[in-house]
């Protein structure tokens, strides 16, 4: 059974670690603001990736122990095309801080973070993942 979250349009199970240790640590502001995005898009987010465990995100992303998604400040959203395009500029307008975008090949996701300037991030930013 899935747990329920604060936030209507998004579960437990598509928020926590993908690792198999079950945490899920996201942060309120941010889900906030994700789910006002999900409200203005009207239609369902497929999230491919939202909390990670330190551990976890050191094996998965150059940002170690400390990026986005390990403090809950950050999702991968399945998307790509058209509907891709309408979120994306649904983020800019929103001000997302980092808006990462892979559109080519299996898997094409758009990242969005709202992490702060500083601490190692500049933000705001965007960037395409090769």
């Amino acid at each position: 059974m899935t747990r329920p979250t604060p936030w209507p349009h998004f579960g437990h199970d598509e928020l926590k670690c993908q690792c198999g240790c079950g945490a899920q640590n996201m942060d309120a502001d941010f889900m906030t603001k994700l789910e006002a995005l999900r409200a203005a898009y009207g239609s369902p987010l497929k999230i491919t990736s939202a909390y990670r465990c330190p551990g976890h995100n050191s094996r998965v992303s150059g940002s170690g122990t400390t990026g986005a998604h390990t403090t809950g400040k950050a999702v991968d959203i399945g998307i790509s095309g058209q509907d891709a395009d309408r979120l994306l500029r649904l983020a800019v307008k929103m001000d997302f801080s980092g808006i990462g975008i892979k559109q080519h090949g299996s898997g094409r996701y758009l990242h969005l973070d709202m992490m702060p300037d500083g601490q190692g991030f500049a933000r705001p930013i965007t960037w395409t993942y090769k």
